[in-house]
């Protein structure tokens, strides 16, 4: 297991209702857990990921994540049991898209 923080600072999108969980924990899969939370305007990540070695590619995932939703206030924790890029993308934008009430 590999457990991996980031602090993305700048966002200007506050989350303002329950946290949220999204996902299971599985093969292949991740789930996430999505709260708002008084961070001096910056975006936590926690991850804890059963497949280690792959940092980089967790980075590159996450300055996505932060581009495209520039969230503020906001502590976002994974659980990952292999997820590959596209569906740790996936699971993070339906994660906020229920934080927002637009998941379906």
């Amino acid at each position: 297991m590999e457990t991996l923080n980031y602090r993305f600072e700048q966002g200007t999108r506050r989350l303002r209702t329950d946290p949220q969980v999204v996902g299971v924990v599985g093969s292949g899969n991740l789930e996430v857990l999505i709260e708002p939370a008084a961070l001096d305007g910056a975006c936590t990540i926690e991850i804890t990921t059963a497949a280690v070695g792959f940092g980089p590619i967790w980075q590159a995932v996450m300055n996505d994540f932060h581009a495209r939703w520039l969230l503020a206030d906001t502590r976002i924790s994974i659980n990952d049991m292999g997820a590959t890029p596209a569906v740790v993308s996936l699971r993070l934008d339906q994660a906020v898209q229920t934080m927002l009430g637009d998941a379906s």
